[in-house]
């Protein structure tokens, strides 16, 4: 069987549950998404050939009509854009899940403070790891799809309907898929990978190097398998519950005051009201 490229790509941003729609997605009979999130190869790995993103999705068959992965590395890459228009053609399907930029800001800062990436401040590790912020600059990173593919070829879901109605998010995305709607389980039902912190750090910090050198070592589905079991998270990490940390107002005020103007385009690309939906 001759492998099938993608038709459909989720490109970002990071900390909008793409981890979630990847693993619904992978349990659809009518899809087939590379058995690893995060391919990279649009942004990291485009040296290693057409050839080899083919056979990522060489389990493909002919009754699946929907090929995909779920990439949130894309959106943030100056280049995924003509890659993936020179690669796929104009047709493919791309979908981004946006997030009020402040909370997915605070949520990867979150992220980068388990693995011991983070500086002791908010504010000093968005001056240290600028895609923190950058990440939500949303009409800045999507210009050069809309550029390509025209604004009709995106789908813009937000992670407020995600988060407060999963099964009407996953119906929504599968009736613009094409594709039959999916009962989600009562696990699927709940996040996957909630906000957590590390159980033992050195552990977590040695665990996450390990992965970035099994990807660049074209191990990506080892990664996928792993990262999707439950044992090594309980063993990694626990739940932040009552004790998550805050994000302040004046953190708040500042994401909000850096990224205001990258409202304005994506509003009116997509007739979606952010500004409303996030009570800026």
């Amino acid at each position: 069987m001759t492998a099938r490229l993608p038709n459909f790509i989720h490109i970002g941003p990071g900390k909008s549950g793409s981890t979630w729609l990847h693993e619904v997605l992978c349990t659809h009979p009518q899809a087939y998404l590379s058995p690893a999130k995060d391919l990279y190869y649009f942004s990291r790995y485009y040296d290693r050939g057409s050839g080899w993103y083919a056979q990522q999705f060489s389990g493909a068959t002919d009754d699946q009509p929907v090929v995909g992965e779920v990439c949130p590395d894309y959106l943030s890459s100056p280049l995924a854009a003509e890659r993936i228009h020179e690669t796929l053609g104009s047709d493919v399907r791309l979908m981004v899940t946006l997030r009020e930029p402040a909370e997915r800001a605070w949520s990867s800062f979150l992220y980068l403070d388990k693995h011991g990436l983070a500086a002791p401040t908010f504010r000093e590790t968005v001056e240290r790891e600028h895609l923190l912020l950058d990440e939500g600059r949303y009409a800045t990173q999507l210009r050069p799809f809309v550029e390509r593919f025209g604004p009709d070829a995106i789908k813009v879901a937000l992670f407020d309907d995600l988060q407060a109605d999963p099964q009407a998010f996953l119906d929504d995305t599968t009736d613009w898929l094409g594709i039959d709607r999916l009962e989600l389980s009562p696990e699927q039902l709940e996040a996957q990978l909630p906000a957590s912190a590390a159980r033992f750090r050195p552990l977590a910090i040695a665990a996450a190097r390990g992965a970035e050198w099994v990807r660049r070592h074209d191990g990506a589905t080892v990664v996928g398998h792993v990262k999707r079991s439950p044992v090594v998270q309980k063993m990694l990490y626990r739940p932040l519950g009552d004790d998550r940390p805050v994000m302040t107002d004046a953190d708040l005020q500042f994401v909000r005051t850096e990224l205001a103007d990258e409202m304005d385009a994506v509003e009116s690309w997509f007739g979606v009201s952010l500004r409303d939906r996030w009570n800026w």
